[in-house]
């Protein structure tokens, strides 16, 4: 199993749309929520991705083709 750390960012159009829960159901990727700020024009949330290296670059193009900013994250999340 791979993790990866990312941020996504959502354009005001996209915020009501379940794309962390489609990307965990049609890419078989584990979603961990660590930070997230969503209002109604805008949103952001940090998630740790895991799964199969395969399937989360998968994932990520597709939630990137959807119109969704991805950031990659670098060392540890900090919870709070």
């Amino acid at each position: 199993m791979a993790k990866k750390q990312v941020m996504f960012t959502f354009p005001h159009n996209l915020i009501k749309e379940p794309i962390i829960y489609l990307l965990s159901h049609k890419f078989e990727v584990v979603t961990n929520i660590r930070r997230a700020d969503v209002t109604e024009n805008r949103g952001w949330v940090v998630l740790e991705l895991e799964g199969k290296d395969k399937e989360i670059d998968a994932g990520i193009a597709w939630v990137i083709e959807k119109g969704v900013r991805v950031d990659p994250i670098e060392g540890d999340i900090i919870e709070g």
